[in-house]
């Protein structure tokens, strides 16, 4: 018998039932603590579900979404798991709290009209439903593996709860419709840019001979360009509660600060770079702070913008248990914020590790360039996209960038074994012997891309060459496809991202139909 494996599995099972105490224990504290801050409400006892229904919230965006902002990083192994955790949780928590506002629209994206909702009791069963149905639907994100956009989740709940209560014409469907285009606009603008930045890196450092000298040019404007574009974001979005700045001068700060960063880190990267070996690892290595600064501040625009879903509902049903009204905008208690912000520090660190390696190792491999080039996409994709008015989620953005660099990958694979392969065939055609041959595919190798080129153009204007034949090129392009992204991933993804609006709205509206039952039957 094997008790080895089975020993393993009884400490998963402990673990993992620890974790869900300790989960538990958080949700009946945000309710309790509800309670002590509920003096001016009509109903202590609804707050305190609605505060614990929002703690679970919190926890399963913690799960989640934040996997989408350090994923990337671990993958790389820029950081660890544990510093993964550590810098999510505290710059999460840090945006929800310093970013997060004072006030949150009741209404998440104006997806259904306030004023058709009968009353304020009905109100705050629809928001009830709403954050319960987006909780669930996210915690069984997370076991399937799957990163989902919270944002969808809630407006879903959103959605299904406002019909069942108002019908059909209370929702907003153009707004509906472009959150549906938003399916296929996030993550192809997410994997376009994320592939234009990689193959930039690898046209201008990892394909030259002398790698170490250009990346002592090439990743120093890199980073500067990051610099430029998540101070934009941060400004733009992160900090867009604590102050409104317009987009221009937004960019023009943003760039001086770029600026500023660029001639700061210059001397650095020679300094750095001088006593590395030229090889392609030696550039990953130089990439190591950039990423896990990224992931900080991903994690602190994430937790500014986003804790609203968390909180928006609970803000709301607050607000209508105060005033006994329906009002379009709500004031975000501090309680409440603190709910949102350590619920979401509390998920990620209990349950995040599992979409954490989703996201950094299970779609396709990365390495610190890679991840990088993500990472700008998630940035650079959402300041153009907020500016364009183009509905997008930043979990779908930066999923996205991973797919794009990933099949990239793949198409670059599979032409360079083919160019290989073209190279050989050439060779024995041409009647060398095996030590020929092996010189001049080792030359093919060792070439810059322009050299590269070159050795091809040579054997296309070779008049013997009928370089290869039909047959053989289909028997090289099956020899050499090799597949980099996990096909299984892709689709198990693509499937939850279709379904998380549509599977969010049915559940939120049976939960609000069996929540105004309840209050019927005991009323």
């Amino acid at each position: 018998m094997d008790f080895t494996n089975k020993t393993t599995d009884s400490n998963s099972h402990s673990s993992d039932f620890i974790k869900i105490l300790i989960a538990l224990a958080f949700i009946c504290c945000a309710g309790y603590y509800a309670t002590s801050n509920g003096a001016a409400v009509s109903n202590v006892s609804i707050l305190a579900i609605a505060a614990a229904i929002g703690a679970y919230m919190a926890i399963n965006i913690g799960a989640n979404d934040v996997a989408n902002n350090v994923g990337p990083a671990v993958g790389a192994k820029a950081l660890t798991m544990t510093g993964a955790i550590l810098i999510a949780a505290i710059f999460e928590a840090s945006g929800a709290l310093i970013a997060g506002g004072t006030v949150v629209g009741t209404i998440k994206k104006g997806i259904i009209n306030p004023a058709a909702i009968a009353d304020a009791s009905t109100f705050i069963w629809v928001m009830m439903a709403a954050l319960l149905a987006g909780a669930i639907w996210l915690n069984l994100a997370t076991y399937l593996g799957a990163p989902v956009s919270t944002t969808h989740s809630i407006v879903g709940g959103v959605m299904g709860a406002g019909i069942a209560a108002g019908g059909w014409d209370i929702a907003n469907w153009s707004k509906v419709s472009a959150i549906v285009a938003s399916w296929i606009i996030s993550p192809a603008l997410g994997g376009m840019i994320a592939a234009l930045f990689l193959i930039y890196v690898k046209r201008a450092v990892t394909y030259k001979n002398d790698m170490i000298s250009a990346a002592k040019k090439v990743v120093p404007l890199l980073i500067a360009i990051m610099v430029w574009a998540f101070s934009t974001y941060l400004i733009v979005k992160g900090l867009k509660k604590l102050f409104k700045v317009e987009f221009i001068t937004a960019l023009g700060l943003g760039f001086i600060i770029a600026i500023v960063a660029y001639l700061i880190v210059r001397p650095m990267i020679a300094k750095a770079a001088a006593s590395l070996k030229n090889e392609k690892e030696s550039v990953n290595s130089l990439f190591t702070l950039p990423l896990i600064a990224s992931a900080a501040l991903l994690s602190f625009a994430h937790g500014a913008n986003d804790v609203a879903n968390a909180i928006g509902p609970l803000a709301a049903i607050n607000d209508a248990l105060i005033s006994g009204g329906i009002s379009s905008k709500a004031a975000i208690p501090l309680w409440v914020m603190l709910v949102g912000g350590v619920g979401i520090a509390v998920g990620l660190a209990l349950f995040g590790p599992k979409l954490i390696k989703t996201v950094g190792s299970e779609i396709t491999h990365l390495d610190k360039t890679r991840a990088f080039c993500v990472a700008m996409a998630a940035a650079i994709t959402v300041i153009i996209a907020s500016q364009l008015g183009l509905p997008v989620s930043s979990t779908h953005i930066a999923v996205g960038g991973i797919f794009g660099v990933g099949f990239l990958r793949e198409y670059l694979k599979a032409s360079y074994e083919r160019k290989l392969n073209e190279v050989m065939v050439h060779s024995k055609r041409a009647g060398y012997d095996v030590d020929q041959t092996t010189l001049f595919v080792e030359r093919f190798k060792k070439a810059d891309v322009d050299e590269k080129r070159a050795i091809l153009r040579e054997l296309k204007a070779e008049k013997s060459t009928d370089l290869i034949s039909k047959q053989d090129r289909k028997t090289l392009k099956r020899a050499t496809k090799k597949e980099l992204v996990k096909r299984s991933a892709l689709l198990r993804i693509a499937a939850a991202w279709i379904i998380t609006v549509p599977a969010s709205a049915l559940l939120s509206a049976l939960l609000f139909y069996t929540l105004v039952g309840f209050d019927v039957i005991n009323g």
